[in-house]
């Protein structure tokens, strides 16, 4: 760390006059590193500098303001905790506190050298004036040209606050026995929370006068818990006096007076009643906010990143956020065509779930309709304000208090969420300011997972239309037919496979594999199968059929190449035809349990070039024998030659002891693991002639 009497001092004097000038009570700079699009803290004053911690390097890209603002070039403003909590809800649960942020780029006119960050005392205006936007952006031009302000090792450039006024000797002197004379006792903490003066009255109640240069909730034992340091950061960032009580052993009860500003914190010591007026002093039952909570709330928001469907979001959110509150209940709503929808709950009664699912949200009268309209929070500290504005609600529920926070992405919700409590509950300022911003990170999660949602739905239904919903009946042949999505990605993939009947006695079976796991692979796959039906309906040969399809899909230019096997049976002389393009060979388990796997000549996939041709190859394929046709996500495996897993999946067949196609489909898929995470699309298609004509085909 560094201060302002370095070889740097311009630039702490120009961030002392723009604080001046926009009456800012914080201020940042952020220079953009020259080899990496990151942003490195430069200067800082009028704020803690463990506060900055996190944020000494942050990535260019990072969703918080300063990196916004440097990113798009423009201001970033934001009036308070809520805007702040519903636009960078990450910046909100960090810092819990009441304060007025504005962002805005270093732009010298052709380059971003980097991010200015300035904060204002709770209680600013919603916008700024123009004395202090232009304020701000003459401060943007001017600190701009001292950039780059080159690498210091030491740290960033803090630059301390100027002392209020000077005083002489006999001053000084009189201003100590004024501080002595008082009841009580006082002390000053510089803004990191050192101790920089201790009144001989404060020294008796605290039981020592050796707190020169340190920390009182690092010294003292009994101001070891969140409170002292979470008040006195509160104070120093939001500019607003604080208080609370806190118990000296064995039964001392003290009152501590915070009162900030740009050089430190004034403190206030008094004695109280042995046991204080529970309403009087910091709730027990929050006392934990900064530490236990504070926990479970970045642990949630680290989880959120990792959900991905609405139900991961609402689960996440009960496992960790209810009982980190001391939350009895949750509720969480959507709101869908002007409907209530519940997406999830947590201890709450059935009928009262169902008392207010689907109701519109013109007529229902609960807090959670006026949390969607408003857009704003409220919190209901007891039963008998709940039955005030909102009366049955606890006699239907059984919870007496509730947090009701609306879920809102760029100004809109995207529906609510409720905490309840079956007792009385004291919602103390931090605590609603962390569940607001817990409120932020909830929406921006699930408005991303019903994205996902809505995406994982089209997939399953573009899927399902694309593949055949059942397979037609072939006298003389048992057909099995399996497919099984990734597991990984969109829902959504390139493999297929049909049955074909062409005459009484001949069939045609296809397995493909398109390029990719996309919209584009999906559509392309129904094209590829639509041509392979067409083509082998008019009676086409093997190897004619795939040469057709493939001018076709080079015609069409898709970008994506296409694997394909093509397989004619005919189940009088039984005998098969295949040709391949590209495809992993089939694999023929002999009636006496024998496999073999077929090498088929490997044409060149479809789609690469239109003057392709294929060749055919004629094999056996008596009653009793079974042909499997696969696609590669079934013998693909990371690290592992595709013909190791070809061999293996020939190993598995001879080993099933089942001839019954189906069960012998849903074995080879156990042991091949498909069942479990999957990297790739599977689909598997196993052809068994039958004796006399057996049953049909099927899925």
């Amino acid at each position: 760390m560094t201060t302002g009497g370095t070889s740097r001092a311009p630039l702490g004097r120009e961030l002392l006059r723009t604080m001046a000038e926009t009456g800012a009570s914080s201020a940042m700079v952020y220079e953009l590193a020259p080899d990496a699009p990151v942003l490195r803290l430069t200067a800082l004053s009028g704020i803690p500098r463990p506060v900055l911690d996190p944020w000494r390097r942050i990535a260019l890209a990072a969703p918080i303001p300063v990196a916004v603002a440097a990113r798009r070039r423009r201001l970033v403003w934001a009036a308070g905790h809520q805007q702040l909590a519903r636009d960078f809800p990450r910046t909100a649960v960090a810092l819990p506190y009441d304060f007025a942020l504005g962002a805005a780029p270093l732009d010298d006119g052709t380059d971003c050298r980097g991010a200015m960050v300035l904060l204002w005392p709770a209680g600013h205006a919603p916008e700024l004036s123009d004395a202090e936007r232009t304020a701000f952006e003459s401060a943007c031009r001017r600190l701009a040209g001292l950039l780059p302000a080159g690498r210091n090792p030491d740290g960033p450039l803090v630059v301390p606050m100027p002392p209020a006024r000077t005083a002489g000797p006999d001053e000084a002197l009189a201003s100590v026995d004024y501080v002595e004379r008082l009841p009580g006792g006082g002390c000053a903490l510089d803004l990191e929370g050192r101790v920089t003066m201790l009144s001989t009255g404060a020294a008796a109640l605290l039981g020592t006068a050796r707190l020169h240069g340190a920390r009182p909730w690092e010294a003292l034992p009994w101001l070891a818990g969140p409170v002292f340091e979470d008040r006195c950061r509160a104070a120093v960032i939001s500019r607003q006096p604080a208080s609370f009580t806190a118990c000296r052993p064995p039964a001392q009860w003290l009152t501590f007076r915070l009162f900030p500003d740009g050089r430190g914190v004034s403190v206030w010591i008094s004695a109280g009643a042995e046991q204080p007026d529970p309403e009087a002093r910091w709730p027990a039952e929050v006392m934990p906010l900064r530490a236990g909570q504070m926990y479970h709330v970045l642990h949630l928001a680290a989880a959120l990143t990792e959900a991905v469907g609405v139900k991961d979001v609402t689960e996440l959110f009960a496992e960790q956020i209810v009982p980190a509150f001391g939350a009895q209940g949750m509720l969480m709503y959507v709101a869908e065509a002007g409907r209530l929808r519940t997406v999830g709950q947590r201890g709450y009664p059935r009928e009262a779930v169902e008392a207010y699912e689907g109701l519109p949200l013109s007529t229902a009268n609960s807090p959670t309709v006026r949390a969607l309209a408003t857009g704003e929070p409220s919190f209901l500290p007891s039963a008998e304000e709940t039955e005030r504005l909102f009366p049955g609600l606890v006699r239907l529920t059984g919870m007496a208090a509730r947090a009701v926070l609306p879920l809102i992405v760029s100004g809109r919700p995207v529906g609510c969420c409720v905490l309840a409590y079956r007792h009385s509950r004291t919602f103390a300022p931090e605590e609603r300011q962390v569940l607001t911003s817990l409120a932020g990170l909830m929406a921006q999660a699930l408005d991303r997972a019903f994205l996902y949602d809505t995406k994982q739905q089209l997939a399953h239904d573009l899927q399902a239309g694309l593949l055949p919903h059942r397979l037609p009946t072939v006298p003389g042949l048992s057909v099995a037919a399996r497919y099984l999505p990734a597991t990984r990605g969109m829902d959504i993939g390139g493999d297929f496979y049909d049955l074909i009947r062409l005459d009484e006695h001949q069939v045609a079976a296809v397995i493909g594999d398109v390029q990719g796991h996309n919209a584009a692979a999906a559509a392309l796959m129904g094209q590829a199968r639509t041509a392979v039906h067409a083509h082998a309906s008019a009676g086409a040969a093997p190897d004619e059929v795939l040469a057709r399809t493939n001018r076709l899909l080079t015609d069409l230019d898709p970008d994506l190449f296409t694997s394909c096997l093509y397989v004619h049976l005919d189940l009088r002389t039984h005998r098969a035809c295949l040709a391949s393009a590209g495809h992993p060979p089939p694999v023929l388990r002999h009636p006496d349990g024998r496999t073999d796997v077929l090498r088929v000549p490997p044409g060149l996939l479809l789609g690469v070039a239109p003057g392709t041709c294929y060749t055919s190859t004629t094999v056996a394929l008596p009653p009793g024998a079974v042909l499997a046709l696969y696609t590669d996500g079934l013998v693909e495996r990371p690290g592992r030659d595709l013909d190791e897993g070809v061999a293996a999946l020939a190993a598995d067949l001879a080993g099933a002891r089942t001839p019954d196609p189906g069960g012998l489909a849903d074995a080879i898929l156990t042991r091949r693991g498909a069942h479990t995470e999957r990297m790739d699309d599977v689909a598997l298609l196993l052809l068994a002639p039958t004796e006399g004509g057996g049953p049909g085909g099927g899925a």
